[in-house]
């Protein structure tokens, strides 16, 4: 009996699996169980969550910065979001994007970026990974693995309780190698299309690699080595500039300072 509930149980599920698949901007295929709206919500609660926790700051030079550079980025983005940029008081070398349209950057990584193109770098990757939908994925994955992918089909109104399950993992989920190898090729392009220099990634990378000390920091706590990031950088860097020089002549050219 419980082999004939199992099979059934399967069939029942694959149909939902089959219509969840997905492809990202890069063409790798995702199973996804939750929408972008259930996802919005989850982000505004973790988000919310995350600026009770932390001290917002209230360095208005330095807001303005991480504003400028930010909006320079997303203006090139186009995806119909209107974004929340926060900086919070902290050492920190840490920066997030989650769904819904909020960023945050902490104070300590404005010592290991040291300029508007390392800056946007980082905010590139970031919203790299809302775009891509890694967010959604991730927590797709654990909220099936948790609640059983029939449970979770039969919650369509996606109740309070299950908002606030997924705003936790957002929180807490690390992101695969291949997610954060993405958002870095996104990334570069964004920023490059911005008119930030994305040689300037490789420098951050180093600068990242010389801060870790006895342990990496915590933006690169799930992330490639910095070794490995830069090659990969550095095979897409032919194309970046050339973006990034169309841009510039364009009259993409920003002037962020702190």
């Amino acid at each position: 009996m419980m082999k004939f509930q199992t099979i059934t149980l399967a069939l029942l599920t694959l149909p939902l699996l089959v219509t969840a698949c997905a492809t990202s901007p890069t063409g790798r295929s995702q199973v996804l169980l939750v929408s972008e709206s259930q996802m919005a919500g989850m982000g505004e609660q973790a988000f919310n969550q995350l600026k009770q926790e932390n001290s917002v700051s209230t360095d208005q030079s330095l807001t303005r910065y991480v504003n400028c550079v930010s909006n320079a980025v997303l203006a090139e983005m186009n995806t119909g979001m209107d974004w929340q940029v926060v900086l919070f008081e902290g050492d920190a070398v840490n920066a997030f994007a989650v769904p819904g349209g909020n960023i945050g950057v902490f104070r300590g990584l404005l010592n290991v970026a040291e300029n508007q193109h390392q800056l946007a770098t980082v905010i590139g990757h970031e919203v790299a990974h809302v775009t891509a939908r890694h967010s959604a994925a991730r927590v797709s994955t654990q909220l099936a693995t948790q609640m059983g992918v029939s449970v979770l089909a039969q919650t369509t109104g996606m109740d309070p309780g299950l908002i606030g399950m997924g705003a936790d993992l957002l929180l807490t989920l690390p992101y695969s190698r291949a997610d954060e190898t993405e958002a870095d090729r996104l990334g570069l392009d964004y920023m490059a299309r911005a008119g930030f220099d994305p040689r300037e990634s490789v420098t951050l990378w180093h600068n990242m690699a010389r801060a870790s000390g006895g342990g990496p920091p915590e933006l690169l706590s799930t992330h490639p080595a910095p070794d490995s990031r830069i090659r990969e950088l550095q095979q897409r860097m032919s194309a970046a500039v050339q973006t990034f020089e169309a841009a510039q002549a364009r009259g993409q050219r920003p002037a962020c300072q702190p």
